[in-house]
């Protein structure tokens, strides 16, 4: 089977560093999981990963990286409410 890497696999594969990123930060205690930047990156990473999963589908990839992107915007929604 060949594979051809195309430019959604470089869109995919820039939300894949940005997602490993994120989570190590997380983990070395420099972002919160309840703050702005923790939601925030987790969006652009379903939205990046959609893109990817939009030119290349698999069904239950796209199954995760809705529920992905719907409850990162509720973080980002929820941020925004505790601020306001």
């Amino acid at each position: 089977m060949e594979y051809t890497y195309e430019w959604s696999d470089f869109v995919g594969n820039i939300g894949v560093v940005i997602l490993v990123g994120t989570f190590a930060l997380l983990q070395f205690g420099k972002i919160d999981a309840k703050g702005f930047w923790y939601s925030f990156n987790n969006m652009i990473v379903a939205i990046l990963l959609g893109i990817n999963l939009y030119f290349k589908p698999n069904l239950s990839s796209i199954i995760i990286e809705v529920f992905w992107f719907g409850l990162s915007m509720y973080g980002l929604w929820r941020w925004y409410k505790c601020r306001h």
